[in-house]
């Protein structure tokens, strides 16, 4: 019998997944107290990407500098995949999965709401549907929390810890998402993209999509995004155009919150991506779906 690489840890014990967890945590940590603490009065616009509003920053690379940094040196076996460049294949098996700031129009702006994301994923990191999490944090910065899961493990929140040095220490919170099962009372999260067409079209689904939900909220970061569905404080996200440095360690915060995370088939991909509790999810996926799918 062969395994899945996608649903299974190969060689993974307990006890690896909660020290690979504990690392994610500390590495989200170490860079959202980098953004933050060392943030320039003027935050320096390093270069654009896809379109002129698809910005990188000084500190997205200094961010991404550092996760790969602590990476390499805990796990130099692991690769590592970042969104500004970073992609070394390991031998292990495991891959390193990073967002240095997600969220980075808000971060340039001041905006309290951008995010570092980090996960370890099992099977082909580069190819949609190929790839599942086993263990993940998104560290808000901001707000002084780091949030954090492992398969089988429950998702959770605790406060940022004071001492630079010392693993957070006080209780955490643990996440439920909402039991939400109606459209008309469901509150969405959703995001564009940086693509004056794609918004186009976005805008188009947006537009037979809310007169159905409650309201819909763009916070601008897919990584936060997810979070608050795990938290239930949303009841749903759902866009387009993501990949996989954004919805990473968020997936798996809501599976273990009691969610589902699915795209236009069972995974998320860059062609849609849903995350919803239970009873909610397909609803919503039905909604997003291009017409005849």
């Amino acid at each position: 019998m062969t395994t899945d690489p996608t649903t299974d840890a190969p060689g993974l014990s307990d006890l690896m997944i909660e020290a690979l967890e504990r690392l994610c945590i500390d590495f989200a940590l170490a860079a959202g107290r980098l953004i933050r603490d060392d943030r320039p009065r003027s935050v320096g616009v390093a270069a654009t990407k896809s379109t002129d509003t698809d910005v990188v920053t000084v500190m997205d690379q200094r961010s991404e500098e550092l996760l790969h940094r602590l990476i390499r040196s805990a796990r130099p076996d692991d690769g590592v995949l970042g969104e500004e460049g970073v992609d070394v294949v390991g031998s292990s098996g495991l891959t390193w999965i990073v967002d240095p700031i997600d969220g980075t129009v808000n971060y340039l702006y001041d905006i309290p709401a951008y995010a570092v994301s980090v996960a370890v994923v099992t099977g082909d990191a580069r190819t949609d549907g190929a790839w599942r999490p086993v263990a993940g944090a998104v560290s808000d910065p901001s707000r002084r929390v780091v949030h954090h899961a492992r398969r089988g493990g429950g998702a959770w929140s605790r406060p940022e810890p004071s001492d630079s040095t010392s693993h957070p220490a006080d209780a955490p919170r643990r996440l439920t998402v909402s039991s939400q099962a109606r459209l008309g009372r469901a509150l969405l999260a959703t995001g564009f993209g940086y693509d004056p067409e794609v918004r186009a079209r976005q805008a188009d689904v947006l537009r037979r999509v809310l007169p159905q939900v409650r309201d819909i909220r763009r916070i601008g970061s897919a990584a936060l995004d997810l979070v608050r569905v795990a938290e239930g404080t949303v009841d749903a996200y759902a866009e387009s155009g993501i990949n996989a440095w954004d919805v990473a360690a968020g997936w798996l915060i809501v599976e273990e919150a009691g969610g589902v995370v699915v795209g236009v088939g069972s995974r998320p991909g860059k062609a849609l991506t849903v995350a919803a509790g239970p009873a909610l999810v397909e609803p919503m996926r039905a909604l997003f779906l291009p017409t005849g799918q």
